[in-house]
């Protein structure tokens, strides 16, 4: 069992963005206050937490001051540099550790993973060179997709290779020294789950959403996904057993592609709150922020019961100036991230619709 720290203690946050707001919303629910330590200034997290530490994930003496002035740690996306994890993990624990964000944040190592322990993924291949890129999609076939090991998201530092595509072209475009080269999955859908571990090996998923996406960023979150009890169940099994096998404490996001076979095929892994969980704020029992405050704080598990089917509504961009038309809607719930400057494809809020369960 982990130490269970009582009401009033201090949860540590790397990185001080939107998941880091709603961590430390939930976490203040609950009577814990929150630290934030982030590089960046005016950051949505800061506005609603109790301290901030605004120094470089390499400044060793900020880390070591910011550990002694915590109870815990944890964090709100996974390109934290390891090394300052592992420095901070020497005075205070950090949830999840180190050795879980160094496979989550290099494409070739999580995917390595993956298929040790089982779980099926699109064909895949490690690439560095035009000549590495040809032979592997020689056997994987086209069309592919090329993506930087590391640092990539909401589509960035991807391409697709098309036949007759140059495979030196497609490098130059990504951009990075290491890649990994997928093949393109046929899928009915995208779906993801939310899975939560604590210390104590405890283990809970919630249900798994459909998501949607416009320009590779996530869209639209419909919860619960409209696919067969059987695959819901199985996307819901492989989540609970990447969390067991990758030593998880902390909530993360799967995200998978159902096949039109009802193959389900994981697509990556982000070991913290996810975009596509936001919709548990407002429609089940527990969220994944106040699950996430539980774990770090040693608390029980609570109740991952949907309450509503939901759908989950990302305001991108100018898409959040319909903020006074959304709170004059019935029953939407407006969700605004408190940064100050718009702009295309930034993420400003949500709205999550609620409607009766069905049963």
């Amino acid at each position: 069992m982990s130490r269970r720290l009582p009401p009033n203690s201090t949860i540590g946050i790397f990185g001080g963005g939107q998941l880091g707001r709603m961590t430390a919303m939930a976490a203040a629910r609950l009577g814990y206050r929150c630290h934030i330590f982030a590089p960046e200034s005016d950051l949505p997290a800061s506005q609603v937490s109790a301290q901030t530490t605004r120094a470089a994930y390499d400044d060793a003496e900020a880390l070591e001051t910011f550990a002694h002035a915590v109870d815990v740690v944890t964090l709100e996306f996974e390109n934290i540099p390891v090394a300052a994890v592992r420095r901070v993990n020497e005075i205070t624990s950090v949830h999840p550790g180190a050795e879980v964000l160094a496979i989550c944040q290099d494409r070739g190592l999580e995917k390595e993973f993956l298929n040790r322990i089982g779980v099926a993924t699109a064909a895949w291949a490690e690439v560095s060179d035009a000549a590495a890129v040809e032979t592997a999609a020689s056997a994987i076939g086209r069309p592919a997709i090329l993506k930087s090991a590391r640092f990539g998201y909401d589509g960035k530092g991807q391409v697709a290779l098309w036949p007759g595509d140059d495979p030196a072209a497609a490098l130059s475009a990504v951009g990075a020294p290491r890649c990994v080269l997928e093949r393109m999955v046929e899928f009915a859908c995208e779906i993801s789950v939310m899975v939560a571990r604590a210390v104590d090996g405890a283990i809970a998923t919630w249900p798994a959403v459909e998501n949607r996406h416009v320009r590779h960023i996530l869209d639209t979150t419909i919860a619960p996904a409209q696919v067969s009890p059987a695959v819901a169940m199985k996307a819901e099994q492989v989540a609970r057993h990447i969390a067991a096998e990758i030593g998880l404490v902390g909530v993360m996001g799967v995200e998978m592609f159902v096949t039109r076979e009802d193959d389900v095929l994981v697509n990556e892994l982000a070991p913290r709150p996810h975009n596509s969980g936001h919709w548990t704020i407002d429609a089940c029992d527990t969220s994944q922020f106040e699950q996430l405050v539980r774990i770090v704080c040693g608390l029980p598990l609570g109740a991952t019961h949907r309450h509503s089917d939901a759908v989950m509504k990302n305001l991108i961009g100018d898409e959040v100036d319909l903020w006074p038309e959304i709170l004059a809607e019935p029953g939407a719930r407006l969700h605004l991230y408190g940064k100050a400057e718009t702009r295309p494809d930034r993420k400003m809020g949500h709205v999550t619709r609620l409607k009766p369960k069905k049963r």
